[in-house]
């Protein structure tokens, strides 16, 4: 495994409001990987966990949700590590847009 990518995300929804949305529209996230789709996924307070399978290749992802922020953890294989500038690029691009 190669260092995890994470950003932070910040909001004015409340968590309660923030995960809802992340809810709504997690599937999107799938897209963050090439040729990604999400296999599976959970909540555990507030806190999603969810596995995005592309390339043949399986990366695990968090969501942890607070009243302001949230932070995202992609941990990508090591054959997906020359995704990871462009992924945490659009993270950081397209994440917030998932909290309008």
């Amino acid at each position: 495994m190669t260092a995890p990518i994470e950003v932070d995300v910040p909001h004015k929804l409340g968590a309660a409001a923030a995960r809802e949305r992340i809810g709504n529209g997690f599937g999107k996230f799938a897209d963050f990987v090439p040729g990604g789709a999400i296999t599976e996924h959970r909540w555990t307070g507030d806190t999603l966990h969810f596995t995005v399978e592309g390339l043949g290749q399986r990366v695990t992802a968090q969501l942890d949700v607070t009243d302001t922020t949230v932070h995202c953890t992609f941990t990508l294989p090591a054959f997906l590590a020359m995704f990871a500038d462009r992924i945490r690029a659009k993270l950081e691009r397209e994440a917030p847009k998932l909290l309008e």
